[in-house]
């Protein structure tokens, strides 16, 4: 499918500043006619301050033509609640293959799956911890990485029988992995080895490459550090594996709540 370039707007009365000046938004969309992209700008969830009224029409429209571009196999780009992210189908090869050539990225660095709800991880993955630990870390800005499952695409990390598992705490994101009804590949949308983004004209250069460009503004963490990961695939055992933006209050769940030690990788 040829994608014709258009700029939808969720919300009519974003607050002033929210997606930058008008000269901004006026170079964007002319970027956008250029490189055939569609840019569909959301407003963010926001967690402090009143309910923000959302057009739900629009927001489902959004949601519907992100789903159609993931199931012809396209790439989109997604806000998160960390940092903002590159998104395929996890059970599409040539999907995930784009992917890596999308943002140069090492064919021997894994990709993390994203789920819309916990049960869902059941599904990919072996879990061997309690869900009420599951329940205290998901949603939120940490990936959690099992033993891989069976249904799990044999062509997505196929070096190793570990995959990490996201659920972020952003209703788009929910809701997309949910409508898609399977799970997201997910990386960090910016080139490889370069600094995590956190608005969409910082990944600009990636555009010509994606279907979609779902704008969330400024996501609210702007430490860029992306979320925690840490692996919990051997029994009563945690392992960290990037620090990322939730270290302390991982850690703290972890081992306060239900007792696990933390494990080198090496045993």
């Amino acid at each position: 499918m040829k994608l014709v370039c258009s700029i939808a707007a969720v919300l009519v009365n974003i607050s002033r500043g929210l997606h930058g000046s008008v000269a901004a938004r006026r170079i964007s969309a002319e970027m956008c006619k250029e490189l055939k992209t569609k840019v569909l700008r959301l407003l963010p969830p926001t967690s402090n301050g009143p309910t923000v009224h959302r057009d739900e029409t629009d927001g489902a429209e959004i949601l519907s033509y992100t789903v159609k571009a993931l199931k012809e196999g396209h790439i989109v780009a997604v806000p998160t609640d960390t940092i903002y992210g590159l998104a395929c189908l996890a059970q599409n090869s040539d999907a995930v293959r784009k992917t890596y050539d999308t943002k140069g990225r090492n064919g021997q660095k894994p990709l993390a799956i994203c789920v819309g709800e916990i049960q869902d991880i059941y599904k990919y993955c072996k879990v061997k911890v309690k869900k009420e630990l599951l329940g205290d870390l998901l949603p939120g800005p940490v990936t959690l990485v099992f033993e891989r499952s069976e249904e799990l695409n044999t062509d997505l990390n196929p070096f190793t029988s570990l995959v990490g598992v996201r659920i972020p705490d952003h209703p788009f994101m929910r809701q997309l992995c949910q409508m898609c009804g399977e799970p997201l590949a997910l990386t960090s949308a910016n080139i490889s080895s370069q600094t995590s983004t956190v608005e969409v004209h910082e990944f600009q250069e990636l555009w010509p490459k994606l279907a979609v460009v779902v704008d969330g503004g400024p996501i609210g963490d702007q430490s860029r550090l992306g979320s925690t990961v840490v692996d919990l695939s051997v029994l009563g055992k945690y392992r960290v594996i990037r620090p990322g933006c939730a270290l302390s209050s991982t850690v703290d769940v972890l081992e306060r709540k239900y007792g696990l030690s933390e494990h080198s990788g090496e045993e």
